[in-house]
């Protein structure tokens, strides 16, 4: 398939430039595969689509304050770091702007107690860094560093906690898991207590999630890997719902991707942990996920990709179109889609 057979037209002031005030009251729009109904509802309502012995299954990665700016010694110039993946205690793969600027051997100041020398070039633009700091370099980037914010969110965040679901737990994500913003603390409660069991893994999105597609067919496209952590609570609690006729329900196409990568093939999960590169495109059979949340997704993307396969392509880009005549909110900080 051609990498423009999954564009659509958008309306930029679609795009949500900052979060809703109430997480929960987020729209919503349904679709049933089955019947082929659409529906308009509001987020919190999502539990009248939730049924006792479900799993719904959530990423509890955490957003890193990822985004650093310094300066390059000797020069003067400007730089920016996007942290992408830790290596060591010191080392990390990055993304440098600009890239082609800083050469191996270079060093970048971004404050009294935080440097930063390039070691080694690597494929699409991911550099090779290590870190000199003086004290504890967790507390140093959370002094320093920014949320990593999409280049299409032009808006100042004042408060970082909302690029954060409100489960967020193992820090490591370059990007936030965008799907499970909707939820609160109250929300989830009152899903648990109707019998739905939340299962609880983590995959740390990176370059994987968020590299656009530039090929011009899709199966030319090559993920990069990401770290996922499935824990045996929720191996047992996804296998048990699925074994008394429960569906899952998967927050996310990173949960989507987590869950394709550690089942077998009767659709059975396996706790461990490791890291995946699953690309999921049409004419994919899914062995694990029955339904799927998420947020509207970019033009020509892996995720628009991913809910493609779930949902069929002429389908989702029929339910796009209706999104967008409906005026709903794109993006990461933009209203949800339940695809049953």
């Amino acid at each position: 398939m051609k990498t423009s057979d999954f564009y659509y037209d958008l309306d930029e002031r679609l795009i949500a430039q900052t979060p809703i005030e109430k997480r929960d009251m987020s729209r919503l729009l349904v679709y049933d595969r089955q019947t082929k109904q659409v529906e308009h509802r509001i987020f919190l309502e999502i539990t009248e689509y939730l049924r006792p012995g479900d799993a719904l299954v959530i990423n509890e990665t955490k957003v890193l304050p990822a985004r650093l700016y310094g300066i390059k010694k000797g020069t003067g110039r400007e730089c920016e770091f996007l942290l992408l993946r830790r290596l060591s205690l010191d080392e990390w793969d990055v993304i440098l702007k600009p890239g082609r600027k800083l050469k191996i051997g270079d060093t970048v100041v971004f404050s009294d107690d935080l440097y930063a020398e390039i070691l080694k070039k690597k494929q699409d633009g991911v550099t090779e860094v290590r870190f000199l700091f003086d004290g504890v370099f967790e507390e140093i980037l959370d002094r320093l560093g920014e949320m990593p914010l999409p280049p299409y969110i032009h808006e100042k965040l004042e408060d970082k906690s909302r690029y954060q679901t409100v489960y967020a737990k193992d820090e490591g994500s370059a990007a936030a898991p965008t799907a499970g913003l909707h939820f609160t603390p109250g929300l989830l409660q009152k899903i648990e207590e109707s019998g739905v069991a939340v299962a609880r893994l983590t995959l740390h999105v990176g370059l994987g999630t968020f590299r656009p597609v530039k090929t011009k067919n899709i199966e030319d496209h090559i993920m990069h890997e990401e770290y996922y952590s499935v824990p045996e609570t929720a191996a047992e609690a996804i296998n048990s719902a699925r074994n008394k006729g429960g569906r899952v329900v998967a927050v996310g196409t990173t949960s989507v991707r987590t869950l394709e990568s550690v089942a077998g093939h009767d659709g059975v999960i396996s706790a461990g942990s490791g890291y995946t590169g699953i690309f999921i495109t049409p004419g994919y059979r899914f062995k694990a996920v029955d339904a799927l949340i998420t947020n509207f997704h970019l033009p020509e993307s892996t995720l628009l990709m991913l809910v493609s396969a779930l949902a069929g392509r002429e389908e989702t880009l029929a339910l796009y179109k209706t999104a967008v005549e409906e005026r709903y909110r794109f993006f990461s900080f933009g209203d949800a889609m339940l695809i049953l």
